[in-house]
């Protein structure tokens, strides 16, 4: 079955740190970039960060420095390291599939985990 699942969400406070999981299964992710996205109650989605087939990552303004994506391709998953945790930070997060670039449009997307931050 081809999918994404996203584990390792959850709740932290402020200044915390999660690390987000996104498994492929039925692909290889060698040729995809791979995006993570937000949606927080009330609020339209939003792209957080991108990590294309060769590696070229690319962040949110508002999570620059502060996020990490990474992929393992041997694993077939993407990780989002988030460090510094902000209670704006409080959404759900998935993981979607792209083409090569991290420009070409998303068509998999993952079921989403839920991050919480609060104090």
């Amino acid at each position: 079955q081809v999918q994404l699942v996203e584990s390792g969400g959850g709740l932290v406070h402020p200044g915390g740190s999660l690390r987000l999981s996104c498994a492929a299964s039925g692909f290889t992710l060698d040729y995809h970039s791979i995006g993570w996205f937000r949606q927080a109650p009330g609020k339209e989605r939003e792209g957080v960060s991108c990590i294309s087939s060769d590696g070229v990552a690319l962040y949110a303004d508002s999570v620059k420095g502060r996020f990490t994506i990474s992929r393992d391709n041997a694993k077939n998953t993407v990780y989002l390291q988030m460090n510094s945790l902000k209670l704006e930070d409080t959404a759900i997060y998935s993981c979607a599939r792209a083409g090569r670039t991290c420009h070409t449009p998303h068509n998999l997307w993952g079921q989403g985990t839920q991050v919480t931050v609060s104090s």
